[in-house]
């Protein structure tokens, strides 16, 4: 009977999680496309008739990270319904996973595509003739691929045919760099992933300012298994193994200077495995009064350039982000990317497509993220919400690929500085409220800045904590992630906070400079003299779908500036007593919404509401 009981509860709290896990991936900003394919249900049937075939054979024959497929393919029973899954490594049938519970079988397949495409797509004749044919960009992912052609669709799919395989020159290559900040001015950090442990063969960075000597800098290396993994699919069909991830910290650069740099492998033969040359820019001296210009959104996620995975414009602005980044990359100096970061949701292939994505912009400015529901949520693992929006990944991935420097990379709050600004980034996965240790790093970042040498304060969160007039948080009747501003706002008010960033709602907005939902001043393009209170603006969409991110129709008195579109925000410190704020487009690269704040230090010292220092009367 107690057995029984036993089972019975059991039985109850797998329902529930079941029932949480659809209830997240019915929210259209952030499910993640690989989850719509049931691929634990698919049944074996391949079929001699029917073929699918991959060229070329071998990819990256000149070094590249990146190449075309076409990939032909034949049924003689087409229907809509059929669809190709790329699956690496190429074995996919040989992987191995148990059933998440007592009740399940093992299932046939346990391994998702790393995408997949169906087969009428630019194939008008496909459903009359049975012939297609695609073009599937790959990128390096340390393994082969293989293709395969699946009938029954993506809920009760079947398998028909298996290609041949297709694989890099050299999978287990250095790919993908990714700069940071260090934890002091004057270093960077390198972090890259290969397919190489540390047992095979030695990680370095060869850099030097350009003209110059050349240095060798060691890296440390890092992995991770599916047992550090939280929860389903991270734990089952979405698991694949990261590769490993190296970083190297290059120390005692001079500001401003320029730098060259490859990643290197040094194998116990004594050959070396290369990367290609790459570039970067030295971080200026903090409070050195010159030209800097820095790049903020939240919310991108990735997307495929050949458009495979998508379905309702999941995340089309994605490409159209990283592109006016790129296109823009010699006026910028650092991006800040504010949490959800790819959202691959427990598919660890996606990690590897994002940071290939990036990493035109990533290999040559500091690119610095923060932590976001997609990337640690999950139940009973000590995030602040219980939710099951990372997959199951509850922040391992984010904070293995990326490096911060936080005191604890888990925790993910740090503080950064770049020349005349201080960052402070905060953790909205994490409790922040008084008396929390995030709390007390939160006053402790804005209260430590020397405000004559880094005049440019900021903070920056995921969810918003301070003001958004979306739909979703009036329905809440807070216009603020519950417990956010109540928590922080004295703080921002008291260090004289000049912008607050947020991600997490899929759109634009920018308040007034407000003060317990009051606009201490109107809102303008312009202002100028002593500090009033902070402007908050919320920047999250970046790339990820905004279907579900309207404005409220009601008449908010502190939201100035709405855009219920694709966007990023740049700002550019002219010098110590200006700052340039702009929110462009990503469709075109445009400037949509400006402003500009002339402030000088006595301007910084000024009082204003709840934050004049308390005087005497002696003299």
């Amino acid at each position: 009977m107690v057995r029984n009981c036993r089972l019975l509860e059991e039985m109850r709290l797998w329902l529930v999680v079941i029932w949480l896990f659809v209830c997240a991936a019915a929210l259209p900003g952030g499910e993640q496309p690989l989850s719509r394919i049931a691929i634990e249900n698919t049944t074996l049937a391949i079929d001699d008739s029917v073929h699918i075939k991959a060229s070329p054979l071998v990819l990256g024959l000149k070094g590249e990270n990146s190449e075309w497929v076409e990939v032909e393919f034949f049924h003689p029973n087409p229907s809509d319904d059929d669809w190709i899954g790329v699956f690496s490594p190429a074995n996919f049938s040989g992987a191995i996973c148990d059933p998440e519970n007592e009740w399940q079988q093992p299932p046939v397949l346990c391994t998702a595509p790393i995408k997949y495409q169906f087969a009428k797509f630019k194939n008008d004749g496909y459903n009359r003739s049975g012939k297609g044919n695609l073009k599937l960009q790959l990128i390096n992912q340390r393994e082969d691929f293989s293709f395969a052609l699946f009938s029954g669709g993506l809920l009760k799919p079947k398998l028909i045919a298996v290609s041949n395989m297709v694989t890099f020159a050299n999978p287990k290559a250095p790919v993908y760099p990714r700069l940071a900040q260090g934890k002091s001015w004057d270093e960077m950090t390198i972090t890259w992933t290969s397919g190489y442990n540390i047992k095979e063969a030695v990680p370095f960075v060869e850099w030097g300012a350009k003209g110059g000597p050349r240095f060798l800098s060691p890296a440390g290396t890092l992995s991770f298994n599916r047992n550090s993994m939280c929860g389903a699919p991270a734990r089952t069909v979405g698991w694949r193994h990261p590769g490993y991830i190296h970083t190297s910290f290059l120390k005692d650069l001079w500001p401003d200077s320029k730098y060259t740099y490859r990643l290197g492998h040094r194998l116990p033969n004594g050959t070396q495995v290369w990367s290609k040359i790459y570039s970067f820019k030295a971080s200026p001296y903090p409070g050195q009064d010159s030209l800097q210009q820095i790049v903020i959104f939240g919310d991108m996620g990735k997307a495929e350039a050949d458009g495979s995975n998508e379905f309702n414009d999941f995340q089309p602005g994605s490409l159209n982000t990283t592109n006016q980044i790129i296109r823009d990359l010699k006026n910028i100096d650092m991006v800040l990317h504010i949490g959800d970061i790819c959202y691959a949701n427990g598919y660890l292939s996606q990690w590897d497509q994002f940071t290939s994505q990036i990493e035109p912009i990533a290999s040559t400015v500091p690119y610095m993220i923060g932590s976001g529901n997609h990337e640690r949520d999950w139940p009973g693992t000590g995030s602040f919400y219980g939710n099951l929006d990372s997959g199951g990944e509850c922040g391992v991935p984010a904070q293995t690929v990326f490096y911060t420097p936080a005191e604890n990379r888990a925790k993910f709050w740090y503080a950064t500085d770049y020349g005349m600004f201080r960052f402070c980034i905060a953790n909205t996965e994490e409790d922040w409220r008084p008396g929390t240790e995030q709390y007390k790093f939160i006053e402790q970042c804005l209260s430590s800045v020397d405000r004559q040498k880094q005049p440019w304060l900021i903070f920056l969160a995921h969810r918003v904590l301070g003001y958004s007039s979306c739909t979703y948080y009036e329905t809440e009747g807070t216009f603020e992630e519950p417990m956010g501003r109540e928590a922080l706002q004295e703080l921002w008010q008291k260090y004289k906070v000049d912008l607050a960033f947020y991600g997490h709602v899929h759109n634009y907005e920018r308040t007034c400079p407000v003060y317990q939902s009051q606009c201490v001043v109107d809102a303008s393009d312009h202002y100028s003299g002593p500090f009033k209170a902070t402007t908050h603006v919320v920047v999250g969409g970046a790339g990820a779908s905004i279907a579900d991110s309207a404005f409220t129709t009601s008449n908010i008195q502190w939201s100035h500036f709405r855009d219920f579109d694709f966007g990023f925000v740049k700002l550019t410190a002219f010098n110590q007593s200006s700052l340039l704020f702009e929110y462009k487009k990503s469709h075109d690269g445009n400037v949509y919404d400006h402003f500009t704040i002339s402030r000088d230090y006595r301007d910084v010292l000024a009082c204003s509401i709840d934050n004049c220092p308390r005087t005497t009367l002696a003299s």
